[in-house]
């Protein structure tokens, strides 16, 4: 077996390293503290490289690796230290551990919402400070039973928050764009349609969500507006997510009670930081994940993400391709290698400037999520198809959309021959060409192209050509490749009618030139020709 070879550049839980050194065929280094240059100079040697935070993963690092890196993996949640476009233009899969920090995050956003209510740090201080008295009559707090809780962000953590705040007698209604409405109903979570909805009957407000363009500053000014006075804010996701300037001027007009933070825009926080100064803050130093389970639980599921990805193809936890696990894989495998298949034929005798590209899936196929075996189609076609740069299953469908090409997938509801049937269809307004493929057992088969049934082997060399239905044209044609030393392997013929038109697909023992293309063309009764390489 080939090694893989993997940098943990962060460091993670101990169990996580030896993992990874336990797999057969994976080779560790552990190399903390390293430069971008140093990175830059390393990233050609290894198919994997672990972060934490601690690391950034540039597009230099990321293009200094092209072609070896494999996989990059984040022990954590967020991925803002990876440049993700770079990875994915490169067919590097970027995963993270989303579940291992689960527990301890919600704890500790419950704990601050807690601290919040209470005044918690405020009045430790006060003790400690000598101020008992004056403590006790200034830090009178608020319960949280009959409170109403706004969680944006129904993800694990938001879930395990809504678990805990229910069973303090909270009232917890949420945003989530993808969250269904029956999974909020047996959660016993209302489910709000805008952030704005949520937001304006909260007493507690709590965010769960990553950072994107469209959730920097969800809480802003204008929500701020909309707010209860008296509301309690806490963030334990990602600074950003609470314009923090709005914030201050939302505690200074008293509209804002407290807030608690664990993340900031800008970390660590800056010592002129005015929000610092308030009394009503709580704040942590980004502690969210910082448990001894936490960081035990994310270093081990990292290592076995890098270690499946690398020996098996796995993919689980990935943000920038479908999930797929290893049982998955040997489930579509085959449809992906047939899928890919019809991808490079279409890419070869099909129409040079299609701006559609559709696969169509008949039969039992069509039960399964077929994202990855489309991708692996439009792969197949854009390395063939004269795209510039190298298609992978991540960067396929936005190398599509910069040649202008419309990816789509479709399930007909038809009735097949086949119990499974596979076709790809590319074209333009102008022309087409509809490519069919299945299984006969095992074996990968094409049985239609176009309006011609056929039976041909997807393999090797293939020349396709469109003859008049006439005596002598077949034969004229073997003649002319015995004389280029071109071997016929196996034929498939398909006609329309009796003496109509035919299609026939030849495999071949070796590639057939330009120049014995031309040939071909001028044979009598033949009307197109083409060489298909697979």
């Amino acid at each position: 077996m080939d090694t893989r070879r993997v940098l943990v550049a962060d460091p993670i839980a101990e169990r996580g390293i030896e993992l990874l050194k336990e797999a057969e065929g994976i080779e560790v280094d552990v190399k903390l503290g390293l430069s971008e240059e140093e990175l830059i100079s390393l990233a050609p040697n290894y198919e994997g490289i672990i972060v934490r935070s601690g690391v950034k993963i540039t597009a230099p690092i990321i293009e200094a690796g092209s072609g070896v890196l494999r996989a990059i993996g984040r022990a954590g949640v967020g991925v803002d230290n990876i440049d993700i476009p770079t990875a994915t233009k490169h067919g590097v899969v970027v995963m993270n551990t989303p579940a291992g920090n689960t527990i301890s995050t919600a704890e500790h956003a419950f704990t601050l919402m807690m601290s919040l209510a209470r005044h918690i740090p405020q009045a430790h201080q006060s003790v400690t400070d000598g101020r008992f008295k004056e403590g006790r009559k200034a830090y009178k707090g608020v319960e949280l039973y009959n409170k109403t809780l706004a969680i944006l962000g129904m993800g694990r953590i938001g879930g395990e928050f809504a678990r805990r705040a229910m069973g303090f007698g909270m009232r917890v209604v949420a945003y989530d764009p993808y969250m269904a409405a029956s999974k909020a109903k047996n959660m016993r979570v209302e489910l709000c349609a805008t952030v704005d909805e949520a937001v304006e009957q909260a007493d507690f407000i709590t965010l769960h969500m990553p950072k994107t363009p469209e959730t920097t500053h969800l809480i802003n000014a204008v929500r701020i507006e909309l707010m209860k006075p008296g509301v309690r804010i806490i963030n334990c996701a990602r600074g950003g997510l609470i314009d923090e300037a709005a914030l201050l001027e939302g505690l200074k007009s008293g509209k804002i009670a407290g807030a608690a933070l664990d993340v900031f825009e800008d970390e660590p926080p800056s010592a002129d930081y005015e929000l610092l100064s308030r009394e009503e803050m709580v704040f942590t130093p980004h502690l969210g994940a910082s448990t001894e389970e936490a960081q035990e639980n994310v270093g081990i599921e990292i290592a076995e993400a890098i270690r499946d990805r690398l020996l098996h193809g796995a993919v689980v936890n990935a943000v920038n391709m479908p999930n797929l696990d290893e049982n998955t894989l040997k489930e579509i495998g085959p449809y992906l290698k047939l899928a890919e298949t019809l991808g490079k034929f279409a890419g070869q005798a099909g129409p040079t400037q299609p701006d559609a590209f559709r696969v169509e899936y008949v039969g039992a196929v069509g039960d399964l999520d077929t994202t990855l075996v489309t991708r692996s189609a439009l792969k197949g076609y854009l390395e063939t198809g004269g795209t510039s740069g190298s298609a992978n299953y991540l960067n396929a469908p936005s190398l599509a959309e910069d040649r202008g090409i419309r990816l789509t997938e479709s399930r007909p509801a038809e009735e097949s021959d086949y119990t499974d049937l596979l076709t790809v269809i590319v074209g333009n307004d102008k022309e087409s060409i509809h490519i069919s493929g299945t299984f006969f057992g095992s074996q990968p088969r094409i049985v239609r192209i176009d309006e011609h049934n056929i039976d041909a082997y997807p393999d090797g060399n293939l020349l396709i050509f469109e003859n008049n239905d006439t005596p002598g044209v077949v034969g004229a044609l073997g003649q002319l490749l015995g004389k280029a030393g071109i071997n016929i392997a196996n034929m498939s013929l398909s006609r329309n009618q009796v003496g109509g038109q035919a299609l026939s697909i030849l495999n071949v023992d070796s590639a057939i030139s330009d120049e014995v293309i031309a040939e071909i063309l001028k044979v009598e009764g033949i009307q197109s020709a083409k060489s298909v390489e697979l």
